[in-house]
């Protein structure tokens, strides 16, 4: 890479997780631990939590990462909890939070967000350097992202930092990372998959020691990544058992269960809302006249004792297992509710095939956008949680051989590039449009 002269940091703001990078001025880069109630950790996570305290002015408080999590589980019914809010960056619909009687934009929870990053982040995140570059999506999440209205938000975002921002494409930081690993000029793929998008980047890379190393030939991206797939086996796996698909006894009549009952099982956080006198009355009603009674029970015992958390991490737990292994026994345990259930890798592919299918037409739009064939792509790098499945994995296989493939810091290499970004002298051309 370029002589580096500067300090910089970079910031993935994730969907799900978020990790910062700090370059110092000879090029080293370090990713920054965050304090949390386990450890040190280089990944925290992006969620907020509120509740009442008359002893914290606006009477309002506040938490973020685990400690938000910590604070929703032992309080639900008294707090209010936001995850994956970086998905309504673009949704024009979305106006405000409603928090108690107080009502927060998006760009206000992101302030509060870095408060706690910063604040958790220590000594590596004070006295920041004035070159930052924080990641953003290729394509936003959701059916007509507006990226004008998500770039104004970052902007009142980020503008918390003090510091001026750069945004650039997440899998071109990646892209950047890996091209330090390579001795030669080629062609490289970058697929970063995390937990709400999945983003496809092309990228010439130049000998090393070139006056421009890396150049942006083409980006595509698509709103489906690691959250969907959590859902997928929740759809298919877990709510059968909880009475999804099944039927109940209306008259002399045999229907099926409206599929309106388990519409909040795609988030776990949103089951707790569910556990009020109104739902709990429904399901009773529904569980008396179900045929099978008992599955609407296991469902009440998920309401009524609060076990979405636990419910999301097991599924998270099956995913991870059936990367290593080709069957794998689903096992979730809690106050009044045992499901065990065998899965196994094939299903779990066949439950996934729609969206595998929506990401390959993705990146053969960014091979296609960057005027380029398949063969002639020389490396592909995989990033991000979901690029371990080997259902991903197979996907770039197949269409650009298993030699051509490689990984690596699937959750910190974003970061790490992007601090290296900020440091670049042709750091203009990585800047992403501020629309689509």
């Amino acid at each position: 890479m370029s002589p580096h002269r500067h300090a910089a940091l970079g910031i993935d703001f994730g969907t799900t997780n978020s990790v910062v990078a700090r370059a110092d001025a000879a090029g080293a880069v370090d990713l920054v631990d965050f304090a949390t109630p386990d450890g040190p950790a280089q990944v925290f996570r992006s969620a907020l939590c509120f509740w009442h305290d008359e002893a914290v002015r606006g009477g309002l408080a506040d938490a973020a990462g685990p400690w938000a999590i910590a604070e929703f589980l032992d309080y639900p019914s008294a707090s209010r909890f936001i995850q994956s809010f970086k998905s309504v960056a673009a949704n024009a619909a979305f106006e405000h939070a409603t928090l108690f009687e107080k009502r927060l934009r998006f760009e206000e929870l992101g302030q509060i967000f870095l408060r706690h990053l910063t604040a958790h982040g220590g000594s590596a995140m004070r006295d920041l350097p004035d070159h930052v570059v924080v990641g953003r999506p290729v394509r936003y999440v959701g059916s007509r992202p507006d990226a004008a209205l998500a770039r104004t938000r970052y902007e009142a975002m980020f503008a918390a930092l003090g510091r001026k921002v750069a945004y650039v494409y997440e899998p071109l930081g990646a892209a950047y990372s890996f091209a330090a690993r390579l001795t030669e000029p080629a062609v490289l793929l970058v697929a970063d998959f995390g937990g709400g998008t999945s983003d496809f980047s092309v990228v010439q890379v130049a000998e090393p020691g070139a006056a421009q190393r890396c150049t942006p030939l083409g980006a595509a991206g698509i709103g489906i990544a690691g959250d969907r797939f959590d859902f997928r086996i929740m759809d298919q796996l877990v709510l059968p058992l909880l009475g999804k698909g099944g039927t109940y006894r209306s008259f002399d009549k045999v229907l099926e269960i409206p599929p309106a009952h388990f519409a909040d099982f795609g988030d776990w956080s949103r089951l707790a809302l569910m556990r009020n006198r109104r739902t709990l009355e429904q399901l009773a009603r529904l569980r008396h006249s179900a045929t099978d009674p008992a599955a609407i029970g296991r469902m009440i015992a998920v309401v009524e004792n609060e076990l979405g958390h636990g419910l999301y991490e097991a599924v998270g737990q099956i995913k991870r297992a059936l990367s290593g292994a080709t069957h794998g026994q689903f096992r979730f345990s809690g106050e009044g509710l045992t499901i065990e259930a065998e899965v196994s890798r094939a299903q779990f592919e066949q439950w996934i095939a729609p969206d595998l299918h929506r990401i390959a037409e993705t990146v053969d739009s960014a091979i296609a956008g960057a005027g380029l064939a398949p063969h002639q792509i020389d490396h592909v790098f995989l990033t991000g949680g979901s690029s371990l499945i080997p259902a991903v994995r197979n996907l770039f296989a197949q269409r650009f051989g298993e030699a051509k493939l490689a990984g690596g810091g699937e959750l910190t290499s974003i970061a790490h590039g992007l601090a290296l970004i900020a440091q670049a002298p042709d750091l203009g051309q990585w800047l992403a449009p501020e629309t689509d």
